[in-house]
């Protein structure tokens, strides 16, 4: 079975693993800042919080926002559940915003709709969480314009874009937005196995995102309420969460960084290649917004086929050993969701999206041989 996604394990990753389970330190040691010092500083961010997932990263970034009881984050309804499952962690309500056509990302025309009815209504968001979907970021530089017309935050969902680019700059450098996460797992870009990343300018919140991922616990002595009771002594200030990176995981990472810039390369390469021979096939291949260069974490096709439905072309690829996935089932039809009355006739982009979408293999170690495989029983299954 070729797969949708798969990491990229070298004998350097290897190596830098095994030096670390050699060193002093599995966990709270210098791995962690290298690694993070060296995504700030390829995303061109002041700040950046290593923790244990992605996830993880979304849960702190909207508590280090405030997010909290009463308040409303809007997201996009195309996305992983932990896009949405974040807020409901803080005790907040989450709403959606339809996606666009063309990018499948959330839509600022949507966006823009749906906050001038909040206002008259008294309900604008805290936050918004635009998803850069398939690693091809949204339009930050609009959605940041509304963020300053109508006082929301903005935490960018960039978990399949590092190594992306928007206006000529890396995803990650938070011009447009308060926070943006990235995750690690091992189909994204890089991996460091499970494992995700917040950066930020502002240090005040790069702070708050670092008491948060490890128990709101401090050892400054100026953060205390009274003074040290010795060396030994420190303070739990705030209601923290395990959420720290080992330095494991952080070894692994340092060393994938490495070829970052060489495995998108490799991701634009397989999908120029899709674009070429899917253009004579019935499928809507992936459209790109000039300002924007895609990390390409997914190649996504929308079916366009007659008489064959999604899932009888989705059953027949996978019986030919070609590993399709579907991102992403709109969060509001998952049943837990479903209590909270969403309405999918609100969201008639995300539905079509859904009823069309398949993802086909794309990861840097995809041959040759294995992509004409996957473009032959395509092309088959579809004509």
């Amino acid at each position: 079975m070729i797969p949708y996604g798969r990491q990229s394990i070298s004998e350097d990753d290897i190596q830098a693993v095994v030096d670390i389970l050699r060193s002093d330190y599995l966990t709270q040691g210098p791995a962690v800042p290298a690694f993070e010092s060296a995504v700030a500083k390829y995303c061109k961010a002041k700040h950046a919080v290593a923790v244990n997932s992605a996830t993880s990263a979304l849960h702190i970034a909207c508590l280090a926002l405030g997010v909290g009881p009463g308040d409303i984050v809007w997201t996009s309804p195309i996305t992983f559940v932990a896009s949405a499952n974040c807020v409901l962690y803080c005790g907040a309500q989450v709403e959606f915003v339809d996606i666009d056509p063309k990018t499948y990302n959330l839509s600022v025309e949507q966006l823009a709709q749906k906050l001038e009815a909040a206002e008259k209504q008294g309900k604008l968001p805290k936050v918004v969480i635009p998803v850069h979907l398939c690693g091809q970021s949204c339009d930050m530089a609009a959605i940041f314009a509304l963020s300053q017309r109508y006082g929301f935050k903005v935490i960018e969902d960039a978990s399949h874009a590092i190594g992306g680019r928007y206006k000529n700059e890396p995803v990650g450098n938070c011009k447009y937005s308060d926070i943006t996460v990235f995750s690690f797992h091992p189909v994204k870009i890089i991996t460091t196995g499970e494992g995700g990343m917040a950066l930020t300018n502002d240090a005040n919140i790069a702070e708050r995102l670092q008491l948060l991922r490890s128990h709101g616990i401090t050892r400054d002595e100026s953060k205390m309420t009274h003074a040290s009771d010795g060396p030994w002594y420190y303070q739990q200030i705030d209601l923290g969460f395990n959420y720290r990176m080992t330095d494991i995981q952080a070894a692994l990472g340092l060393s994938q960084m490495r070829r970052l810039d060489e495995f998108v390369i490799k991701r634009h390469e397989i999908a120029r290649q899709y674009d070429l021979f899917l253009a004579d096939v019935s499928v809507m291949t992936p459209w790109q917004h000039p300002d924007v260069y895609s990390a390409f974490h997914l190649y996504v096709v929308r079916l366009q086929v007659g008489n064959k439905n999604r899932r009888e072309v989705f059953e027949s690829l996978r019986a030919e050993g070609i590993g399709v996935n579907l991102h992403y089932i709109p969060v509001y039809r998952q049943p837990y969701y479903e209590q909270f009355g969403y309405n999918r006739s609100d969201y008639p982009e995300a539905e079509k999206y859904y009823a069309e979408a398949i993802s086909i293999p794309i990861f840097p170690s995809l041959s040759h041989q294995m992509q004409s495989k996957v473009k032959e029983k395509i092309a088959s299954i579809l004509r």
